[in-house]
Formats: C-alpha cells, sequence, structure tokens
C-alpha cells in the first residue's frame, strides 16, 4: 500500500502493516530461517565413491551429492554447508587438505545450529594401513590361519588409545567450542567385516584375521562413543544396524562394498545403500536431541 505524508511517498509492505495493527504476529509475517547445518569428516562421511559427485567440490575429496548429510539437509530443509572430504583426519579440521580446501572447523560459525561428522578412522592410518598389514600377513604366510594377529599383536589398536581418542575429544571440543548453539552428532563407522568366517576372495584376509580386524573396528568405535560422550556429542552406533551388511555379503544386501569386485570406484566404503543407512540413523539422532532440548 502506498501513502503520501508531506510531499514524500512512502511504501509500507502490506505484511508489515498487518503486523503492526495486530492481524498477524512478528514471527509470522517474517519468514524462518532454515537451520544452519554443516558436516565435516572422512570419505565414510563424504560419501566417497558414491555418485553423482559435488559438482563445486575439491576433486580429491570425492564428495557425494547422495552422502547421508545431503539426504539429511533435503529431508529435514535445512541449508548444509558440508566440507567433509576423502582422507581427511582429526588434523584436517585445523588446517587446508588439499588446495582449494580450507581447514574443516572454518565452515563453523556461532549460528550453526547442527553438525554432523565421521572422523578417525584414518588418524595413524588406521583402516588402511591395518587392511594392507593384514593383506601382507597373508601373502608372506599363504594357508595361515591368522598370520595378521600373530605378526602384528595389539600393535595395530595401541594408537587408537594412546593417539586417536585424545584427537577425537580435542576435535569435539573444539567443534562445541566454535558452534555452542549446535547439535553434535558423530557417527560410528558400519561393519566392514562379518564377526568371522572367511571373505575371500572379495575381502582378501585369512580367515583368522576376519575376527582380528573386526576387533580393530570395535575398538575404533567405541573410542568414537567414549570421545563423544565426554564432550556431551550425540554418538550415532552403526554396529548393530549394520550386521548382515558388510563387504563380505552379495550386491543387494551389503552397504559396504569389498576390496575386489567392488560396484564403485572407492572399495571398502559405504555405498548409496550404506549412505542411505547413515541418514536414518543420523535423522533419528537428530530427533532424539531435539526431543531432550525441546
Amino acid at each position: 500500500m502506498a501513502v503520501t505524508i508531506g510531499g514524500r511517498r512512502l511504501i509500507l509492505a502490506a505484511s508489515a502493516l498487518a503486523a503492526a495493527l495486530g492481524l498477524v504476529s512478528p514471527a509470522a509475517a517474517a519468514p524462518a530461517q532454515p537451520v544452519e547445518y554443516v558436516n565435516l569428516g572422512d570419505s565414510f562421511s563424504a560419501g566417497s565413491g558414491v555418485y553423482p559427485v559435488v559438482p563445486m567440490a575439491v576433486s580429491q575429496c570425492m564428495q557425494s551429492e547422495r552422502n547421508f548429510s545431503h539426504i539429511v539437509a533435503q529431508e529435514l530443509g535445512y541449508h548444509l554447508t558440508d566440507v567433509s572430504c576423502g582422507g581427511a583426519k582429526t588434523e584436517d579440521f585445523y588446517a587446508p587438505q588439499h588446495p582449494g580446501t580450507r581447514a574443516q572447523l572454518d565452515a563453523l560459525t556461532p549460528t550453526t545450529e547442527l553438525v554432523t561428522l565421521m572422523i578417525g578412522g584414518n588418524n595413524n592410518n588406521t583402516f588402511g594401513g591395518a587392511m594392507a598389514s593384514c593383506i601382507g600377513a597373508m601373502i608372506t604366510r599363504p594357508g595361515a590361519l591368522d598370520p595378521c594377529r600373530a605378526q602384528y599383536g595389539a600393535s595395530l589398536s595401541e594408537p587408537i588409545e594412546t593417539q586417536t581418542y585424545p584427537a577425537l575429544v580435542k576435535a569435539l571440543g573444539d567443534i562445541r567450542a566454535k558452534s555452542p548453539r549446535a547439535q553434535i552428532v558423530i557417527a560410528g563407522y558400519p561393519w566392514l567385516l562379518p564377526a568371522s568366517g572367511s571373505c575371500a576372495p572379495q575381502m582378501p584376509i585369512a580367515p583368522g584375521d576376519v575376527p582380528y580386524l573386526r576387533d580393530l573396528q570395535a575398538t575404533l568405535n567405541d573410542t568414537v562413543r567414549r570421545a563423544a560422550q565426554e564432550t556431551g556429542a550425540t554418538f550415532v552406533d552403526m554396529s548393530q544396524v549394520s550386521e548382515g551388511r558388510d563387504g563380505c555379503k552379495p550386491v543387494g544386501e551389503r552397504w559396504i562394498e569389498p576390496m575386489l569386485f567392488a560396484t564403485q570406484p572407492v572399495p571398502v566404503h559405504p555405498n548409496a545403500d550404506g549412505e542411505r543407512a547413515l541418514a536414518v540413523e543420523v535423522l533419528k539422532a537428530i530427533g532424539a536431541g531435539n526431543a531432550q532440548t525441546g
């Protein structure tokens, strides 16, 4: 509506006038801003290997448009800033990982309301190093039941407690400091291997080393859980829902692609079904967190 006062023409928005007259509340007159949502983390968080990739993302990060954070943002109508990147360690929260990237924590602001992440599997080369070590042990000692366990014992898991755990506590604490209003949701890793049995040939690991590597992953997931508990973050436990969905299962059942005969370019990582499963569990955690704080 337009009125003229003293020769000056004033334009009054109909919604503002209605609010002034008490016809609508000021809150109803202004559209709500979407929730600010930031996703951090490594290749499991980025959905590396699941096509299509985010067009403007740094190519080395292999960030997928179908990773769990994109599904969550679409489902809830949140405004997503996704800085997850394949190969990320907690140290990449503090410095650029590749040319064209930034320190992941730089994406956080005081008004960020939700942060999700998966991190820790690349610290000390936990996943990649353990898989390589166990494949090498099988090659050098063919026919042995558990050559990797025999050769490495507890040495592969010890750095998880002594180095990864404090790094996770620091990272989660620094997220809280940067975004004190945010709900922080950190997911554990879905099972890569079954509890026992042979995975050959798709996972070339000696039968006795399958539970050995499974125990290593259980140690890492428990470390993530404890770090979340210490810092007030929400932990998403993927162990129960991903049972029977490991990389040894056939196409259509598995959420993790195997090392050999994978259907995507990044093996031993979640496929599209795995990322959707992560999204489902993260959505449950977000709902539970909102219920507790509401």
